[in-house]
């Protein structure tokens, strides 16, 4: 870690991310207890000094944290005086242009509520952690520093061939005056290790929290002045019949935002046609799936047809046939590990009438890419969703041409792919080339290839990750190890869903489960799949 008059450059940015900082220190912590000569310790100090303390005005972060919790109350009263309405009882007449009950329309006004008051609690909250651990951190920092510069003053100018004064000096002196320096620089270069490590983790956690309370302002994402206040309040509470609402809405924070500007974009006759489509709609769930088929890009034609085929349905008929991925309300229960896959016991099957969306249709195929690429594509377009579980006419029930459908599909995308013949894996070149062909018109985002061959990549990805499943964004990733003859396995999954610290990732074995932000970042990804596959390696990230 020696550099030419001490100075140790910064090859390409290492020092310009908190990631960087974490990653340079946690070398030289290493390294400095074993510096074999004054000179070399000396030139490793100063490598630590060049990454610079933590960033961050803790008083502004508290300002702001306390300004957040300062609207919980308000938002407290606002919740109050809504269920006030909802106590006196509401006659059945219709509000907004697509023409919602009153009652259902103050009912979602007090769920809305709610969630609001939690987004300022959930933002105070992290904004004051944020600065309550930078604090620590720059102190800690700090201390570090102090002593790295007693160490340089212990250790004294660099030894050179004209020193004389280090020739006067003894061996055991120029020893003793080394282990002394030695010994203050490896505390101090562990201060400011352990202060790089908590500030990282901690802008890390705020932004993935952050990120998380934003998407949930749902209805402000329907940036159209086309739709009441109402109508868009409606759209944005509507949820799955079966599960958690908050963990099955419908209609994403991107879904939203990208059917106002679809639908602020359609000519005076198209609008007209969906409005009726929407006024004429029996359930709020109904609704949300023809304005989820505009925000996939389909224009009024085929989202009429798309009506025809729905219409009147229940929300259990259209949840089953619209949206592949369910998530139960017991799904991030820790259930502990299978002891010989390695596996998380708490998996939850994801299926059509018993059908599992699954690669081949009963996992004996290697379409392991072509397949999460199916159901992403499914999630995010329900009527891409219907055709393989509907069929022609959208309203079948039958398990079996489903299955049909779904494995022709998955062979479709493997050759557009141009993945193994024997329907035994792709290159990464394919799957870039079929995530962006496959996904990216319904999610409006291209998606670009990232190595994360080691933690410290998984965790420089991992706020990406977090903000584009937050928005809706399905995040294809690649997982890898050995299997039990020592040769290298790899296979594709999904990260489709993101709780506090934990990621829900759909594995084309027909499952979802949840890992931690630890699991992903060090090594423990067979919970989601089995001990041969404990590392991820490459992601896809949306782009824009």
């Amino acid at each position: 870690m020696t550099g030419f008059l001490g100075i140790l450059p910064d090859p390409f940015g290492a020092l310009d991310t908190p990631g960087g900082r974490r990653s340079w220190l946690a070398d030289l912590a290493t390294s400095i207890p074993k510096a074999g000569s004054k000179n070399e310790l000396l030139d490793q100090i100063d490598s630590a000094l060049l990454a610079c303390a933590p960033v961050g005005d803790t008083a502004t972060l508290e300002a702001l944290g306390t300004t957040y919790r300062n609207q919980v109350d308000k938002a407290g009263d606002l919740h109050d005086r809504t269920d006030k309405v909802a106590k006196k009882g509401l006659p059945e007449v219709w509000v907004g242009d697509t023409s919602v009950l009153a009652s259902s329309a103050v009912a979602a006004t007090g769920r809305a509520v709610t969630r609001m008051s939690e987004a300022f609690q959930g933002g105070a909250k992290a904004l004051h952690t944020l600065a309550d651990a930078l604090g620590a951190a720059q102190e800690q920092d700090a201390d570090g520093r102090a002593k790295m510069r007693q160490a340089q003053q212990r250790l004294g100018d660099r030894d050179s061939f004209f020193d004389l004064g280090a020739l006067l000096e003894s061996e055991e002196e120029r020893k003793a005056t080394l282990a002394a320096g030695r010994d203050l620089a490896t505390h101090g270069i562990e201060s400011m290790h352990r202060a790089a490590v908590a500030a990282d983790d901690a802008v890390r956690a705020a932004a993935r929290d952050l990120n998380k309370w934003a998407a949930e302002a749902r209805a402000g994402k329907i940036h159209t002045g086309r739709l009441t206040a109402v109508d868009r309040l409606m759209l944005a509470d509507a949820s799955g019949a079966s599960g958690p609402a908050d963990l099955n809405e419908i209609l994403t924070a991107n879904d939203l935002e990208r059917s106002g500007r679809a639908m602020d974009k359609l000519s005076a006759a198209d609008r007209t046609r969906l409005d009726r489509l929407l006024a004429d709609a029996k359930t709020p769930q109904e609704k949300a799936y023809l304005m989820k088929a505009l925000a996939a890009g389909h224009d009024v034609d085929d989202i009429q047809t798309f009506d025809g085929k729905i219409h009147g349905k229940d929300p259990a008929w259209l949840q089953r046939h619209l949206t592949p991925i369910v998530t139960r309300g017991d799904s991030m229960k820790d259930e502990g590990t299978d002891p010989v896959s390695g596996a998380n016991m708490n998996m939850q099957i994801q299926d059509f009438d018993g059908q599992m969306w699954v690669q081949g249709g009963d996992g004996t195929e290697g379409t392991c890419v072509a397949s999460s690429t199916v159901t992403a594509r499914a999630m995010v377009d329900p009527v891409y969703a219907l055709s393989l579980t509907g069929g022609p006419s959208g309203r079948e029930d039958d398990p079996e041409a489903f299955r049909r459908r779904m494995v022709d599909e998955q062979h479709r995308v493997h050759e557009e792919g141009h993945g193994d013949p024997g329907w035994d894996g792709m290159d990464l070149k394919g799957k870039t080339e079929v995530v962006n062909k496959e996904i990216s018109p319904e999610t409006g985002s291209s998606y670009e290839m990232h190595e994360v061959p080691d933690a410290n990549a998984r965790r420089e990805a991992l706020p990406d990750i977090e903000k584009a499943v937050a928005d809706g964004k399905p995040v294809p990733i690649g997982v890898q190890g050995q299997d039990s003859s020592g040769h290298r396995v790899g296979h594709a999954m999904m990260i489709v869903g993101q709780e506090g610290d934990k990621l829900e990732i759909y594995n084309p074995w027909g499952k979802t489960t949840w890992v931690s932000e630890d699991d992903f970042v060090n090594g423990g990804m067979a919970k989601a799949s089995d001990n041969r596959l404990p590392d991820a390696y490459v992601v896809h990230l949306p782009q824009d």
